[in-house]
């Protein structure tokens, strides 16, 4: 595997919303977590319907003590497993498998001021990166778009935690988050970071670039799950093993399933660790990535199996 793994104990369950759950995950003897700083995340797995599930989850606390580590994980309505799982057969006192903590997010500790985006579920880093400021004494400030405060997780620990420093944006009450009117008046050296919906994203970043900020003062975190497609059949050279990648998942799990361990970190595209060369595509790769430059794109020879497949018949991996 990509790192090391703990066993760990549900130590807390807890329904923060309807449709969020809390878990807070203690190690499963004697020993100690990890380390987890601001914006990291951990891999889950888990065993759910004869097969081998493994999520990246952000880590919503930053923790030196190593006694626990927490997570919260929103229940999808096109679950494949995962958030159907935690939510409802996972109770206190199960034990889990948890990845060390890999953080792709990071807090830019030179950056003047902090403006902390998030929407949604996308709030679980951009908490962290909250508290590990506020205990730091930094400048930062919080905008969380929420469809309601009601179904928004979080929603009043943090204003009572951040208070002045915080801006709640609530659909319900017809407010929106206009980051155009936000990012104009930050000063010289802010660090702009945003967490949520894919496109949301995209509009934050595509409204900071427009008003002239440097790519390095933007930081994004993505955890999509790997859309569905037709089947087809990959062939693992190095390996001599084939398979069939089947409508509901992604390339990397159909390859974890016949006892091939492929390199991996975010399993959301963006990290480029389970990047893999292609030498052969009976068909057009579907690329899904964040980490692929377009050239490479158009070039065929690679493919992250975190999240792209194979609009065609067999795909040939150098694995």
């Amino acid at each position: 595997m990509s790192a090391s793994h703990y066993t760990v104990r549900v130590v807390e369950a807890e329904a923060v919303t309807p449709g969020v759950r809390r878990l807070r995950l203690g190690p499963a003897d004697a020993g100690l977590l990890p380390p987890v700083s601001a914006g990291a995340h951990t891999v889950v797995s888990f065993e759910t319907g004869g097969r081998l599930v493994r999520n990246a989850y952000s880590l919503t606390a930053p923790s030196l003590s190593g006694e626990s580590w927490e997570i919260a994980v929103q229940r999808s309505p096109t679950s494949r497993g995962g958030s159907a799982f935690i939510h409802d057969r996972l109770r206190e006192g199960d034990e889990l498998t948890v990845s060390a903590p890999v953080n792709l997010f990071p807090l830019y500790r030179l950056a003047h001021h902090h403006v902390l985006v998030a929407g949604g579920i996308g709030i679980t880093p951009i908490a962290a990166m909250a508290e590990e400021l506020a205990r730091q004494g930094a400048s930062f400030e919080l905008h969380y778009a929420v469809r309601s405060e009601t179904e928004g997780a979080f929603c009043r620990d943090l204003l009572a935690r951040h208070g002045p420093r915080m801006r709640l944006y609530s659909t319900e009450r017809q407010e929106r988050l206009r980051v155009k009117e936000i990012i104009p008046h930050q000063p010289l050296g802010t660090h702009l970071y945003v967490c949520g919906p894919e496109r949301m994203i995209e509009a934050v970043l595509a409204d900071a670039r427009s008003a002239g900020w440097p790519e390095a003062n933007l930081h994004a975190e993505r955890f999509q799950a790997p859309a569905g497609g037709d089947p087809f059949e990959v062939f693992l050279a190095r390996s001599k093993k084939s398979t069939t990648v089947g409508e509901h998942e992604s390339l990397l799990e159909a390859i974890e399933q016949i006892g091939v361990e492929a390199p991996y970190l975010c399993r959301g595209g963006a990290c480029g660790e389970c990047l893999c060369e292609v030498l052969g595509a009976d068909g057009e790769i579907d690329h899904r990535d964040h980490f692929l430059s377009s050239e490479e794109r158009r070039a065929g020879e690679k493919i992250m199996i975190c999240m792209s497949r194979l609009k065609g018949r067999e795909l040939v991996l150098d694995l």
